[in-house]
């Protein structure tokens, strides 16, 4: 997993509430075996028109935020079923950081064992960074993991909560491998010893 300290990005808005986890990736891509490849169907029924074609009237589509690694979205992102894909697919079309008031609860974990920041802000703090997003030519945001902290350059600044382990993890890039890895040599040496038990109950 990337590790995450600090990013300044240009922000993408989504300003609708209750986004679900069947809009940000389709039931029917959940085929797929591998963890990548889901970038092109990431809110897939709104990205296109009936016809199939790019739907010029949603901010994904629009010049203006390709590129864009922080998304904006209303309160309840990411709520209906837990699956991760959701976080796949947010993660593989390039965002590290969605801001909202708030998240569904399995989502929350989901994005941070995949690497992407969740903040959580304000209603008037969202409300005021989406107006921002969507009026202010170029409009990038700082996001700092280690102060915990969102900014801009005309005049917004706010603080948000994190747990103190999620914190650790998304910093030192580690996710549930990652982490069991540290403990490499221990569990080697577990193996070892217990190989020599078994051997010997064996005799």
């Amino acid at each position: 997993m990337e590790k995450f300290c600090t990013i300044t990005s240009l922000a993408a808005p989504l300003d609708r509430t209750n986004v679900d986890t069947d809009q940000i990736i389709p039931k029917q891509f959940l085929k797929r075996i591998e963890r990548t490849g889901y970038a092109e169907f990431l809110f897939f029924d709104w990205r296109r028109t009936a016809s199939g074609d790019p739907d010029p009237s949603f901010a994904l589509n629009d010049p203006r935020y390709k590129g864009a690694q922080i998304l904006i979205a209303g309160k309840n992102f990411a709520c209906g079923s837990s699956r991760e894909h959701a976080a796949w697919a947010l993660g593989d079309f390039g965002f590290r950081v969605v801001i909202a008031p708030t998240f569904a609860d399995i989502f929350f974990s989901n994005a941070g064992k995949n690497g992407i920041v969740l903040v959580r802000l304000s209603e008037e703090h969202v409300a005021q960074l989406l107006s921002n997003a969507k009026t202010i030519p170029n409009y990038t945001l700082t996001v700092s993991l280690e102060d915990q902290t969102v900014a801009d350059d005309h005049g917004f600044k706010a603080n948000f909560e994190v747990d103190p382990f999620r914190k650790f993890c998304l910093i030192q890039g580690l996710d549930d491998i990652g982490l069991t890895l540290r403990h490499e040599s221990e569990l080697d040496a577990f193996e070892i010893k217990h190989d020599e038990a078994q051997w010997l109950k064996a005799k």
